[in-house]
């Protein structure tokens, strides 16, 4: 290959160090933000765990039921978000004002009615994780019960987390992360200190258990709401779409439309790609509490470890979004390209990282040495799929960022509920397959949507601003 088409290549998919730059100064803080986060959640999930499978499952049960309401916050924010960078990157503040308030109300009507459906039919779900066949009917009541204490207290930490969601995506809009960075670390400190007081009832606080995890976390949601509000208020010459925020309760009815068209999708995108991954657990529980055990390690630890997947679709979507909104069509393309090979190595990188530390981790769990086992074999399986996933992460919020929701609902959830579903379905009521053997099948499915993303995204069909439209 000549010089001249290695060059091209190096061009088109390798940036400038500047544009490097520009991605690690984003990047950072998002990461040391969700890397703290994952690393306290794992030593929430630890610390349950060292109460014994029952309590872990139990605990593992309900955050997979709360694991909807977040999802659904985050697609409804969403769609405000796409219409925020784009007007962020336009210099409309008004716009990005107007954008804000809508997602104040969003957060207020979405978990009033979480609580409600919560209270109605928390139990109900809760029970569709445990199968009397494959378990000890005991173990199954002291399960349930357990995870009525959890819910009964978790549920109100709803609203807190929600109206959080809306400040931070606001200021990251505005490419700021620093502030809903300190914001969660703080919201991390307090609840790693609260389960240590409330859960072994340390330092003579009372002895809770997993309603003492509940606790701590509600608790740290609402001084992580606190912290945002009188950040974000005391910075207004910052971020002057805040000024006046709270003046007014309008937001225009055309661009409410505008918003609800291009969110539509995108909730119930994240609200039914939710439930389909909680049926998947579902179909692994029908397995037994050691199912839903190992599933939990294997999903806390591989969020630990996935944290650059998860930053770096993030900042695909606000620097294309902003180059969108400014109308450099093929500034985001290139962006785009080279964000998405950069991704590639990172998680390459971090997938084996956690091969290797794959038989090591379960260890500090107390709990049976064949949940320890399983565990194990799930976060080889994951470690593998990482560069996968990264792919089709980046390729999710790159056609979202260009306000194709309805490309992102066929892309995400149909395909959830079309292969990942049935296959998770055949292969643990109707197949002899073990749990690891079945993970691995199902999470194969992302490769088909890989190679689906690519050809989306060297099509352009995603290029558009949506603010001018």
């Amino acid at each position: 290959m000549s010089s001249t088409k290695l060059r091209a290549i190096k061009d088109r998919y390798i940036g400038t160090k500047a544009f490097y730059l520009s991605v690690v100064a984003l990047l950072v803080p998002m990461v040391v933000q969700q890397g703290i986060t994952q690393f306290v959640s794992l030593l929430d999930n630890v610390m349950v765990g060292r109460l014994g499978t029952v309590p872990m499952s139990a605990v593992a049960i309900v955050n997979q039921v709360v694991f909807i309401f977040n999802l659904t916050v985050f697609g409804g924010m969403s769609g405000a978000s796409i219409f925020g960078a784009q007007y962020y990157g336009k210099k409309d503040e008004e716009g990005l004002r107007d954008s804000v308030r809508f997602r104040v109300y969003f957060a207020v009507g979405v978990s009033a009615l979480g609580i409600l459906i919560l209270l109605r039919f928390g139990e109900g779900f809760c029970r569709l994780f445990l199968n009397s066949e494959a378990s000890d009917p005991v173990e199954i009541a002291e399960t349930l019960r357990l995870a009525g204490d959890y819910l009964r207290i978790i549920l109100w930490g709803l609203p807190p987390f929600a109206l959080s969601a809306c400040f931070s995506s606001a200021l990251r809009n505005a490419s700021e992360t620093l502030i809903p960075m300190t914001a969660s670390l703080i919201s991390i400190f307090v609840n790693l200190a609260l389960n240590w007081l409330l859960i072994f009832g340390a330092l003579g606080f009372p002895k809770m258990g997993v309603a003492g995890a509940a606790l701590a976390t509600v608790i740290a949601r609402y001084v992580e709401l606190l912290y945002l509000v009188v950040q974000s208020m005391r910075h207004t010459k910052r971020f002057p779409f805040l000024k006046g925020l709270f003046r007014s309760a309008r937001v225009p009815l055309p661009l409410v439309r505008r918003i609800a068209a291009t969110g539509t999708p995108l909730m119930l995108n994240e609200a039914l790609w939710s439930v389909s991954t909680s049926l998947v657990q579902v179909c692994y529980a029908s397995r037994g509490l050691t199912a839903v055990a190992a599933s939990n390690i294997n999903g806390t630890v591989f969020n630990l470890f996935a944290l650059l997947m998860m930053a770096m679709g993030e900042a695909v979507g606000i620097m294309a979004g902003q180059q969108l909104g400014a109308n450099n069509m093929e500034g985001a393309k290139s962006t785009v390209r080279k964000l998405i090979v950069f991704g590639l190595g990172l998680n390459a990188a971090a997938g084996l990282a956690l091969i290797g530390c794959a038989p090591f981790i379960p260890l500090i769990y107390n709990t049976e040495p064949v949940v320890r086992g399983l565990a194990t074999q799930m976060l080889m399986i994951s470690g593998a799929m990482l560069p996968i996933s990264s792919v089709t992460n980046c390729a999710y919020f790159t056609i979202r960022s260009g306000g194709r929701t309805f490309i992102t609902f066929l892309f995400d959830c149909v395909f959830n509920w079309a292969v990942c579903l049935p296959l998770a379905y055949l292969l643990c009521y109707h197949t002899q397959i073990g749990l690891a053997g079945a993970f691995f099948l199902v999470q194969c499915g992302d490769m088909v949507k890989c190679v689906i993303g690519v050809a989306m995204l060297k099509s352009g069909i995603w290029a558009k601003n949506v603010v001018n439209a």
